[in-house]
């Protein structure tokens, strides 16, 4: 039996959500069964009908399932992935992880095989501490990190060990290849991570 990977994400123009289809690739090419997960949108409509690159994404991903505690009871391992807000995970997601209390205190979050990507509008905007403000919720899980590093030669070009990031310019850019082979790494990597894991358990 394969691994069970949960890619768990908030995107709003999109650019998170391009991320996180390369990651399900990646974990999939691996041999993992994969569940990919939007969170719950908590910004009125009225903030999202005034950018025409948000309200076209709700659009676009209205048949993308969203989140439930259940796809972290599923799981062997779980990629979180978000946009920065000021150097933090969107509130969307953490209000998602905010909900994972129940799970947290029977003990039903504990050696999951977690990692996490971002991006941001611009070049220093936050990408390294959203990922690790993102890791503070999977130690308090006793959950088990795994990053990237520079385990393959994709990450010489993507350049950030923690997880994935790309510089979207405020979503006008979309994902480069280098972005998106880094996303596939990561979640095959995690995936490969996570079936020695359960191997050796």
């Amino acid at each position: 039996m394969g691994v069970k990977l949960a890619v768990i994400y908030y995107s709003a123009t999109g650019t998170t959500y391009r991320l996180a289809q390369a990651v399900a690739e990646g974990a999939e090419g691996a041999g993992a069964e994969v569940r990919l997960r939007k969170v719950r949108e908590l910004a009125p409509e009225q903030a999202i009908a005034s950018n025409e690159g948000w309200s076209q994404h709700v659009q676009e991903t209205q048949d993308v399932q969203e989140a439930t505690l259940d796809d972290l009871t599923w799981a062997d391992a779980v990629i979180f992935g978000t946009p920065t807000r000021y150097g933090l995970p969107t509130a969307q997601l953490k209000q998602f992880i905010d909900t994972t209390g129940p799970l947290w205190a029977t003990g039903k979050l504990v050696n999951k095989v977690c990692s996490s990507f971002t991006s941001a509008a611009t070049m220093h905007g936050g990408q390294e501490s959203t990922i690790l403000a993102l890791n503070n919720t999977f130690y308090h899980w006793g959950a088990l990190i795994v990053g990237p590093g520079y385990a393959d030669p994709i990450q010489f070009q993507s350049g950030n060990p923690y997880g994935v990031s790309f510089k979207s310019d405020n979503g006008q850019t979309r994902p480069d290849e280098t972005a998106l082979n880094a996303a596939r790494f990561q979640g095959r990597r995690v995936a490969e991570v996570a079936a020695q894991f359960a191997k050796g358990a």
